[in-house]
C-alpha cells in the first residue's frame, strides 16, 4: 500500500544523506518534497501541514546541521513523526481491547464493499485460533441478498459458530438475540456484523445507532477499504460521530492504494487503527503496529514482523525434527520442499525481502528477479522424484533426471539446477553439524564460507541471479 510513498520519501532523503551538512534551504527544499510526496499519497491536506511543519521544526535546530550524519537525523525526525501520527498512543495495546466482562461485544460497521463481513470471519479466526477466545458472529444485514448466509458459510471455514438465521427479524432484535445467546452459552466475543450502503445516508446512520444503542458494544470497528482515498477520511468522521468508533480495519492494504487514507483518517478522527488486512486468505489480517510500519514507509524493514510471520507459519514438530536432523549433518529433498513451503507461507521472496533493513528500496527490483515461479517449478520437480529419490538425491542419475523433468514437464537442465542448490544447502548443514553450537558462535558465518556453501563461489539460492 505504501510503495510509492516510500519510493518518494526514500528519493529525497538519498539527496540528503549524500551531503556532509544541510543549510536551512537544504532543509527547506526536502520539506517540500515531502510535502509533495504525502499530498500524492493521498493524505489530507491539513494532515500533511502539521506534519511537515513539526518535522522541519526539529530540522533546522543545530542539533541536526551540525550533526555528524545530518540527513539520516532527518530520516530519524520523519520516522519518529510518522510513528506519532499512526500511533494509538503510548501505552495503547496494537490490536482489539478484550477488556471487559464476556461477553464482550464488537460491533462492525463501514460502506457496502469494504470488506465487513470477510473481517469479521478473520478477526473470528484469530481470536479462536490465537487467543483461544470462543466467538460467536452474527450477521446483522438483512438488506444485502445471502449476507447471512455468507457469514454461515465463512463460519463454517474458519470453524466459528453463527447465530442461527431467523427471517424477518429487525437489525435491533438480532443483535440482542446474539448477546443473549452469548451470555447463556458462554462464548467469550459476539461479532456483529452490521448492513452497508453504497455511501452514507440518514436510513443507514439511524440504523447502526440503534443497533450500537442496544448491544453496547466496547468495541466498535470501522472497516474501511485502503483503496477509497480522500473519501475514507469523510466515512470515518460520519461514523465516529454517530456511533463512536474506537478503532479501524483497513483492507486491501497489499493492493495499489497510495496509503494517504490510513495517515489522514488517524489524524483527523483520532481513531486508532487497529487491525490491517493483507490479502484475501482468512488468515491474511495482522495488527497495525505504527512504528513497523513507519519503518517499511521508510525503507528500514520489519525484522519483527518477518519473525512473528515465520513463527505463525512453522509447525513446532516441523522446526524440531530439521534441528535433530541439521545436528546430525542430514538434509534431503523433503527438508528442502519443507523450507520452499515455508517461503511461500510467509508471502514469498520479494515479500521478506520488502522486511529486510536495506531491501526495501529493491522491493520492486527483486520482484522482477527473484520469482516466486521458481519455488512452485521447484517443488513440482521434488514432487515428480519418488519417495526413495527424495530421501536419497544421490541416487538420481541420468534417466532418472530425464524421468523427473518429463513428470513436471520442465527441462533436464533445472532438475540438475535444482540438485546442485540442495548440495550447497546439505554441504552447509553438514558445516553446521561440525561446527557445533559452541563453534558456530565462534566462527560465525566465516566458519560457513570455509566450506564453500553459501560462499560466494556457491550458485545464487532457488534460481535468482547474480
Amino acid at each position: 500500500m505504501f510503495e510509492k510513498l516510500q519510493e518518494r520519501l526514500n528519493g529525497v532523503f538519498d539527496k540528503l544523506t549524500r551531503r556532509g551538512a544541510l543549510s536551512e534551504a537544504d532543509v527547506d527544499e526536502a520539506m517540500r518534497e515531502v510535502r509533495v510526496a504525502l499530498l500524492e499519497a493521498d493524505v489530507a491536506l491539513p494532515v500533511v501541514k502539521d506534519f511537515v511543519a513539526k518535522v522541519r521544526e526539529g530540522a533546522v535546530g543545530e542539533r541536526v546541521v551540525k550533526s555528524v550524519t545530518p540527513g539520516q537525523m532527518v530520516v530519524k525526525l520523519v520516522h519518529d513523526e510518522l510513528v506519532k501520527t499512526l500511533s494509538a498512543g503510548e501505552g495503547v495495546e496494537p490490536g482489539l481491547d478484550l477488556n471487559a466482562p464476556a461477553p464482550v461485544p464488537i460491533l462492525m460497521v463501514g460502506l457496502q464493499g469494504s470488506g465487513k463481513t470477510t473481517t469479521t470471519a478473520k478477526i473470528a479466526k484469530r481470536l479462536f485460533e490465537q487467543r483461544g477466545k470462543r466467538v460467536l458472529m452474527a450477521s446483522l444485514d438483512v438488506r444485502r441478498p445471502a449476507a447471512q448466509q455468507q457469514l454461515a458459510i465463512l463460519g463454517e471455514q474458519v470453524g466459528v459458530k453463527t447465530l442461527p438465521i431467523v427471517l424477518g427479524e429487525t437489525p435491533v432484535a438480532i443483535a440482542k438475540r446474539a448477546i443473549q445467546m452469548g451470555r447463556l452459552e458462554g462464548f467469550d466475543v459476539v461479532l456483529l456484523d452490521t448492513a452497508g450502503r453504497l455511501a452514507i445516508d440518514e436510513e443507514l446512520m439511524s440504523e447502526v445507532a440503534e443497533v450500537h444503542a442496544a448491544a453496547k458494544p466496547h468495541e466498535t470497528l470501522l472497516v474501511a477499504d485502503a483503496m477509497t482515498g480522500q473519501d475514507a477520511v469523510n466515512v470515518a468522521k460520519a461514523f465516529k460521530e454517530r456511533v463512536n468508533v474506537t478503532g479501524i480495519a483497513l483492507t486491501r492494504v497489499d493492493g495499489d492504494a497510495r496509503g494517504g487514507a490510513a495517515l489522514s483518517m488517524r489524524a483527523i478522527t483520532g481513531c486508532p487503527i487497529k487491525l490491517i488486512g493483507v490479502g484475501e486468505k482468512m488468515d491474511a489480517l495482522e495488527d497495525f503496529h505504527a512504528d513497523r510500519i513507519s519503518s517499511r514507509i521508510l525503507g528500514m524493514g520489519d525484522i519483527v514482523s518477518l519473525v512473528e510471520k515465520a513463527i505463525e507459519t512453522t509447525e513446532a514438530e516441523e522446526a524440531e525434527r530439521l534441528a535433530k536432523k541439521m545436528q546430525k549433518g542430514e538434509f534431503d529433498m523433503n527438508d528442502l520442499a519443507g523450507q520452499l513451503k515455508q517461503l511461500q507461507k510467509m508471502g514469498g521472496l520479494a515479500s521478506i525481502a520488502g522486511m529486510l533493513p536495506g531491501l526495501g528500496k529493491m522491493q520492486k527490483q527483486l520482484e522482477g528477479r527473484v520469482d516466486d515461479k521458481v519455488i512452485r517449478r521447484s517443488l513440482a520437480i521434488i514432487s515428480s522424484m519418488t519417495p526413495k529419490e527424495r530421501r536419497n538425491p544421490d541416487l538420481i542419475k541420468a534417466s532418472r533426471k530425464n524421468r523427473i523433468a518429463k513428470g513436471c514437464g520442465m527441462q533436464v537442465q533445472d532438475v540438475n539446477k535444482l540438485l546442485k542448490q540442495h548440495l550447497e544447502m546439505a554441504r552447509m548443514m553438514k558445516q553446521v553439524s561440525k561446527l557445533g553450537q559452541k563453534g558456530l558462535m565462534r566462527s560465525g558465518m566465516a566458519g560457513l564460507m570455509k566450506g564453500g556453501a553459501g560462499g560466494m563461489g556457491g550458485p545464487p539460492p532457488f534460481g535468482g541471479r547474480r
